[in-house]
């Protein structure tokens, strides 16, 4: 089974991919876990990333497409999903060929979607505790009484305007992407509206559905 996970910030999508890695025991790849990975690790391409991250810039491509390449290979190219990845019409091109050229194709790729206005409703109400780093949503998981209301504060990330330039920049870079994967026929869009559970029965709904190895699957978990 390989798939391919994608939704904006704020859609629930970090909830769905532990628990489609959970459940299906796929290996779950994420460049941005990878990058971090390799950098604490100290490997040969942790190094090479190292210092554009400190510079605050985009780890290149070729290191990217090394590392999802290698973390594919790893799970014998098969039950994973890749999460987040590819980013570009670039990165989905060295995806297609690597995966083609070992005649494992992407069976999948799923799109988590929420209106804009449930984007910044559900990001403009968390709020992180300085002293500890502890994060609370005002809605879903409220801090303690015994937190002090002026030890929370609001990441500037968080707020509407900053969230709603996040969403413009995803689409930017994103849209053109599963327009890539539309075409190959193996984009399927979930709606991302509902509890954790809805949610996971409409994505499973797709695979079931569209993913031709899922009837070989390892034993799903509870």
């Amino acid at each position: 089974m390989r798939l391919a996970l994608f939704g904006p910030p704020g859609v629930g999508k970090g909830t769905q991919a532990k628990l489609l890695v959970h459940r299906l025991k796929l290996k779950h790849i994420s460049t941005g876990d990878l990058i971090r990975s390799a950098i604490k690790l100290n490997t040969s391409v942790g190094k090479e990333a190292r210092s554009f991250v400190r510079a605050g810039e985009l780890v290149p491509g070729p290191i990217v497409r090394k590392l999802a390449e290698d973390a594919m290979t790893e799970c014998g190219i098969d039950y994973f999903i890749l999460d987040g990845y590819p980013r570009t019409i670039e990165q989905a091109d060295w995806t297609t060929e690597f995966l083609d050229g070992h005649n494992a194709p992407l069976e999948a790729v799923l799109s988590i979607s929420v209106s804009d206005e449930v984007i910044v409703s559900r990001l403009s109400k968390r709020r992180i505790n300085r002293e500890t780093g502890e994060i609370y949503h005002l809605d879903f998981n409220p801090p303690p009484n015994s937190v002090p209301p002026d030890s929370l504060v609001q990441r500037k990330d968080d707020r509407p305007e900053a969230i709603r330039q996040r969403l413009q920049v995803y689409r930017n870079q994103t849209f053109p992407v599963e327009d890539y994967f539309e075409r190959q026929g193996i984009l399927h869009r979930i709606d991302g509206l509902g509890d954790i559970e809805v949610v996971y029965g409409r994505l499973m709904s797709v695979i079931v559905s569209h993913v031709k190895s899922f009837g070989k699957s390892r034993q799903l978990q509870d």
